[in-house]
């Protein structure tokens, strides 16, 4: 039986979060890739590229893993009701609802990490707990269906464990090995934890004025998750 995954694609996404498990669950036997969007009209990325949709909320297949990535455009999802709604309906029949990056904060807003350990960008992880959820700074959170992967290159590593789960362990590493995913960075400081703390609060500070913005918008979204 053909698997399907749905993988959201939205203004401002941003494409390796998209992209990175696209290519390893494209590279899955009898699996299918789905880029869901709001409408058919092509999707910019954040820097400039387009994404040609599959599908719509209103006439996606069923999908056996939701995916979630993130990017510049998380802000307008978390407040955006037709997404949120199409989140939540999806969720109840997919087999793992999943996200990349800031993607875990669209899945917070749609109420759907209330109760579960999760993780995203290092940068927003403390937000995930006005939605109700428990932050990890691990790179990959596994709750019981919910999976998500910290920032960017995470996504790689999202969708090897969720492709274990779906397929194997066996067709998962025959993935990775077809895709040559053996990372050896030139520098030791891929994550707050192993970067020197001069170089954190410099990614901090430059990235304050986007924080600051991000901030108001997770309140509103939390805010208008608790009325509901």
């Amino acid at each position: 039986m053909t698997l399907r995954v749905g993988v959201l694609v939205f203004p401002d996404v941003t494409q390796l979060d998209a992209t990175g498990p696209c290519e390893l669950f494209a590279s899955l036997p009898d699996t299918e890739v789905c880029l869901v969007a709001k409408s058919r009209e092509p999707v910019a990325l954040d820097w400039g590229l387009a994404f040609h949709p599959h599908a719509t909320y209103d006439d996606a297949p069923e999908l056996d893993v939701l995916c979630v990535p993130g990017g510049y455009g998380v802000n307008a999802l978390m407040e955006d009701a037709a997404c949120l709604d199409f989140l939540r309906r999806r969720a109840e029949s997919a087999r793992f609802v999943t996200s990349v990056c800031t993607g875990a904060l669209v899945l917070g807003a749609a109420g759907l990490l209330r109760g579960y350990r999760a993780t995203t960008h290092w940068l927003s992880l403390e937000f995930l707990a006005a939605f109700g959820a428990v932050p990890s700074s691990d790179r990959v959170v596994v709750d019981r269906n919910r999976i998500t992967g910290g920032g960017v290159t995470a996504g790689i590593d999202l969708a090897l464990r969720v492709a274990a789960e779906l397929v194997g362990e066996t067709p998962a590493k025959k993935a990775q090995l077809y895709l040559e995913y053996a990372p050896a960075p030139p520098f030791e400081c891929g994550s707050p934890a192993s970067a020197p703390r001069t170089l954190v609060d410099a990614v901090r500070a430059d990235a304050r004025e986007r924080l600051d913005a991000r901030r108001v918008v997770v309140e509103r979204a939390a805010a208008r998750l608790r009325v509901s």
